[in-house]
């Protein structure tokens, strides 16, 4: 039997969410061969008893149970109950605070001289963490997390930080940056965490007014729901601008937090994903198992 490796720079958790992502590649792929607890524990290199449990372990349910949440049919069914989102998030408005799932986020967007500036008097601290869905690059100020870039697990992991620091420090040239992982680790545990939080975790937001707009609308989405481009558009009193969207969305800097990864074409296909139409899966499926689980 072949042994599971460990990759340099990854831990336990970035390593077990990689082989679900390749299940699930596999799973797209070939979906009649795969489609069975065996094959695909023999494409992890695992025995099924360890497959299932590592299976458990990450998404809390069973891998049979797990696939059911990531096929076209479910995504129609999470797309229909979108309306009744759309009247909720509305009745709520767009500068609500709040969100309506159990992770509260405030937004706020940069003042007109930090953005001209280049962030000129901000101090960003960084720091690279597992999550559930792979390592996790965060960086914040006191105004809250200014980025959130999830990382490929296939290659070297200081490669992906370096790349990562880079996007930062080109939209933020004049702020201050410093590695430190004991304040961003201990933001990893409260966007990851699933036990309710009563403290709105702060986003500082740079973009144009229409990207601010959509980014915002996105903040609206609960977990465990989906919604169209279309639909968003509609959410984001842009009606007809669902291609737009799609251009404001793959600019987001903050992945999961603005949660993207909730929007999908309306003939319940996936669409893409700038952090990979794999971990777009995995999270959607991750989401709809956690709530039904609690």
């Amino acid at each position: 039997m072949r042994s599971q490796k460990r990759i340099k720079g990854y831990n336990q958790a970035a390593l077990d969410y990689k082989i679900v992502e390749n299940a699930l590649l596999c799973l797209a792929s070939s979906p009649e061969k795969h489609a069975n607890l065996k094959e695909l524990a023999s494409n992890a290199g695992l025995s099924p008893g360890h497959f299932q449990r590592l299976f458990l372990r990450w998404a809390g349910v069973s891998p049979k149970k797990f696939l059911q949440y990531t096929t076209k049919e479910h995504g129609k069914i999470l797309l229909r109950s979108g309306h009744s989102v759309l009247t909720t998030a509305e009745k709520l408005g767009l500068s609500s605070a709040s969100r309506l799932y159990d992770l509260l986020v405030s937004s706020e967007a940069v003042t007109p001289g930090q953005l001209i500036g280049g962030g000129l008097g901000l101090e960003i601290d960084w720091g690279c963490h597992d999550s559930p869905f792979g390592p996790a690059f965060i960086a914040a100020s006191d105004r809250g997390v200014c980025a959130l870039h999830f990382l490929p697990t296939n290659g070297p992991l200081d490669t992906s930080i370096g790349l990562s620091l880079e996007r930062l420090r080109s939209a933020w040239p004049q702020a201050k940056s410093r590695k430190n992982t004991q304040r961003t680790l201990a933001l990893r545990n409260k966007i990851f965490s699933k036990t309710l939080s009563k403290e709105p975790l702060g986003v500082m937001l740079r973009g144009s007014p229409f990207q601010l707009r959509i980014w915002q609308a996105l903040l609206q989405i609960p977990q465990g729901a989906l919604i169209s481009y279309g639909q968003l558009a509609q959410l984001a009193q842009s009606p007809g601008a669902a291609r737009a969207v799609g251009s404001a969305m793959a600019c987001n800097p903050i992945a999961y937090l603005i949660p993207c990864h909730r929007v999908i074409r309306q003939i319940g296909e996936l669409g893409q994903y700038h952090w990979g139409v794999e971990r777009k899966r995995a999270m959607i499926a991750w989401e709809s198992a956690q709530k039904d689980l609690y």
